[in-house]
């Protein structure tokens, strides 16, 4: 039987060593106690192997992606990191973090003086989103890190370090920037400065986690794929006139229903609102969910409906999308993020995240492979329960269904108290909605609450913090309302108050938007905390069998594992899950539930 120790809360820094990671072109260097070791960037992964093994180490990363790619490339288990950008996103929120703002962050420089990268990074290093909008020419000559204003010189995680003491000296600015940062979450968690840390740890994993999706893969039975978008759009078309035709063919269905509308260009919102209109169906947007409820009003709407399916499959997931992102060897892969900038859920390219229901049945374990599939269940309520520490609530959650005692309490049937939840979290305050939550703000008022003192604070122009620590800037203040390493504790209020001078102005039809956004995004982003840390707790307690984390949707899992240990790998995700709890709430007073089923394909999972 295998037993989950605490992979995903590793023993308290002060017994880990810190030792810094810096890969340049072509050297790459390690900096820590007692550590000073430069060698050839081909060498990187025996160099992490080789100290890993020497003596447990965190190592401290401007990104994964910078100091880690080769390693794990090489597959050399990466297990302990603080990754300097994942925890700047922790501390200040949004997307920016390249080592230019990790360095002023930590300094007390300004963020919005951060002078950017020139040329386009080397093959294998990062390239930051922002990084598009510099075009001077770079200029990598000199010994000094740093601008005579103080910020890094831009091109210092790129085409600077060709030497061991520039490397060498980035490691220690490395290891200072932690420092700063651990300080910063140890000052905003007050007494719970423990569990911020934890964030950084489990983000950190998270990003290592990404690239580790980015190298295997997910699964993918081609012969099955091209079938299925067979059945959905059509046969593969042999040029493009061929592609037209199809096209055609499927525009017809549409338009067939509308005499003397047939030249109507079915791919522009505003022309299909007109064609709507002319049946008399009006519609403020042609989004499928508005267009739904009026499927049986006119025969148009239910042939629109079934060609928008046909024709997401034939452009954005036909075969043009399985040639180029299905490798040789099967697996579909894209690039990961372990942040949006946002909330902080963990995102994917090329479909990973936003697969097609008619395509799941291609998601094929590898012969003598299986895959066990874990779903958390009600997360977000169950995760408001921890935030807010509501015991009523609490205590509802010690049900698998925890809808069922929410209504008993409410004195209403199931599905009224699940829309009363709901509309809790999602600002929705019309209809039977609003009043399923007033009676849910009379028998919940601690978790009710703090998603009103969210939803204040974020109108007034504030911004909003998760449980682990995570900034989240709304709307315009994102950048003044950024709380410094010495604000207040948030221990009494996972909200923080609004810059000065940033307070709504009357007129601001953003204001309403932003607050809604709120109240979801302080239980979402906690929830894409607790995910994080219980899939880092998974990839450490899977690797023994053989298995590997390849999806990470949301709120679920998708592992892949030799068949011998599917058993073992779905005990393994359940324990992890418990332990993922204790870490990132502190307690088991809140219960978490998983469904978890060992499938073959992907489809076969329930929901």
């Amino acid at each position: 039987m295998v037993t989950v120790r605490d992979a995903g809360v590793p023993r308290p820094a002060a017994d880990t060593p810190l030792v810094a990671l810096v890969v340049g072109p072509r050297r790459a260097y390690a900096v820590g106690p007692g550590i000073e070791r430069g060698c050839p960037r081909a060498g990187v992964p025996a160099l992490v192997s080789e100290l890993a093994h020497l003596q447990p180490a965190r190592w401290v990363v401007w990104s994964a992606r910078l100091g880690l790619l080769d390693a794990v490339a090489a597959r050399v288990a990466v297990d302990r990191t603080w990754d300097l950008a994942e925890a700047h996103r922790l501390i200040h929120g949004g997307w920016r973090a390249s080592p230019g703002h990790v360095w002023a962050a930590s300094s007390g420089l300004p963020l919005d003086k951060v002078p950017l990268p020139a040329r386009p990074r080397l093959a294998g290093f990062e390239a930051d989103l922002f990084d598009a909008a510099a075009s001077a020419p770079a200029d990598d000559s000199g010994d000094h890190v740093l601008q005579p204003d103080g910020h890094l010189r831009p091109e210092a995680l790129t085409s600077w370090p060709t030497t061991d003491e520039r490397l060498r000296l980035l490691g220690q600015l490395a290891l200072r920037c932690q420092a700063h940062q651990a300080d910063a979450l140890r000052r905003r968690g007050g007494r719970s400065g423990d569990r911020l840390q934890r964030s950084a740890w489990s983000e950190s994993a998270a990003a290592v986690l990404c690239l580790e999706l980015e190298r295997d893969g997910l699964p993918l039975d081609r012969l099955a794929a091209e079938d299925l978008i067979a059945a959905a759009a059509g046969p593969r078309p042999t040029g493009e006139a061929d592609a037209a035709r199809l096209r055609a063919e499927r525009d017809r269905a549409v338009l067939r229903h509308t005499p003397g509308r047939e030249d109507t260009d079915l791919r522009s919102p505003g022309a299909v609102r007109q064609l709507l209109a002319s049946v008399g169906v009006q519609v403020s947007s042609t989004r499928a969910g508005v267009l739904e409820p009026y499927r049986h009003a006119h025969a148009v709407v239910d042939a629109l409906l079934r060609w928008r399916k046909q024709e997401r499959m034939a452009t954005t997931y036909g075969y043009r999308w399985l040639d180029e992102h299905v490798g040789a060897d099967g697996r579909l892969r894209g690039s990961w993020s372990a942040c949006d900038g946002g909330a902080g859920r963990m995102t994917a390219q090329h479909g990973l995240h936003n697969l097609p229901a008619p395509l799941r049945p291609a998601v094929r374990a590898e012969p003598g492979h299986v895959f066990v599939r874990a779903d958390l269940g009600q997360v977000e309520p169950r995760v408001l329960a921890v935030v807010s520490g509501d015991r009523a609530l609490a205590e509802a959650t010690r049900s698998d269904d925890l809808y069922a005692p929410v209504a008993a309490k409410l004195g209403v049937d199931r599905p009224r108290a699940k829309i009363a939840v709901l509309a809790a979290m999602y600002g929705q305050r019309s209809g039977a909605a609003g009043e399923a939550l007033r009676d849910l703000e009379r028998a919940y008022p601690v978790a009710m609450g703090l998603l009103d003192r969210a939803y204040a604070a974020a109108a007034d122009g504030g911004s909003v913090g998760t449980h682990g620590g995570r900034l989240i800037p709304l709307g315009r203040t994102a950048l003044s309302a950024a709380p410094s390493s010495g604000d207040a504790s948030l221990d009494d209020l996972d909200v923080s108050p609004p810059a000065p001078g940033s307070a709504r102005q009357p007129g601001d039809d953003g204001a309403a938007a932003r607050a809604r956004y709120a109240r979801n995004a302080v239980v979402q982003g906690s929830a894409a905390e607790l995910f994080k840390a219980w899939a880092a707790t998974v990839r450490w307690a899977v690797r023994p069998l053989g298995g590997q984390i390849v999806l990470c949707l949301h709120d679920e899992l998708l592992v892949h594992v030799p068949q011998v240990a599917a058993e073992a790998a779905a005990r393994a995700l359940e324990e992890s899950l418990a332990v993922a709890v204790r870490g990132w709430a502190g307690s088991e007073e809140v219960r978490f539930v998983a469904d978890t089923s060992i499938i073959r394909r992907w489809s076969e999972a329930k929901g």
